[in-house]
């Protein structure tokens, strides 16, 4: 009963993942179902302006130019398996941060600036793909297990407590048996 449930989870996941990507390019070319020159357009009750461009659908165009590969792009790092899955973030924040300035835009600059943020992020990102690849070439390619050499060091290091003991018991008994 549990595995239906899960099963039926998966492909509802699955589907909706699908009809995502199957319906990105409509979003995409969005703009185009926008007459020119409106200035204002209400679609399920919201009501969108032109928020500093020339009007609606020049707005669209620069909202889903961003909001597309973004989408895209997260739909790609939540699905992927493979172990550098980490570096889609650094597209991620990019378009992260250019959507926000198209959202938030103030004045005619688009795409300007969001670099330094980008550099941030790729700052952070960068160095933990180095050390998972890094882990994964010594185990896989080198043949170097950490764990199992973590748990060699422990044996030895338990193995020198037991002689440096053993030597302190013995000098003990020298002691007794020397007073006897």
């Amino acid at each position: 009963m549990k595995d239906k449930r899960k099963i039926q989870k998966k492909l509802i996941l699955e589907g909706l993942f699908a009809f995502l990507i199957a319906i990105t390019p409509i979003l995409f070319y969005w703009y185009k179902y926008i007459s020119e020159g409106v200035d204002s357009w209400t679609f399920l009750g919201i009501e969108f302006t032109p928020n500093g461009f020339n009007d609606v659908g020049e707005a669209f165009y620069y909202y889903f130019n961003k909001i597309v590969p973004l989408l895209l792009l997260v739909v790609w790092f939540i699905t992927c398996k493979n172990w550098w899955y980490y570096v889609i973030l650094i597209p991620i924040s990019m378009y992260s941060f250019q959507l926000f300035a198209v959202l938030t835009f103030d004045s005619n600059i688009v795409d300007e600036n969001e670099i330094m943020y980008v550099i941030a992020v790729t700052m952070v990102v960068v160095p933990v793909v180095y050390f998972i690849r890094l882990k994964l070439v010594d185990k896989h390619v080198h043949g170097i297990d950490l764990d199992a050499m973590d748990t060699e060091l422990q044996i030895l290091k338990e193995k020198e407590e037991l002689r440096k003991e053993r030597e302190k018991l013995e000098q003990r008994q020298n002691t007794l048996s020397k007073k006897m």
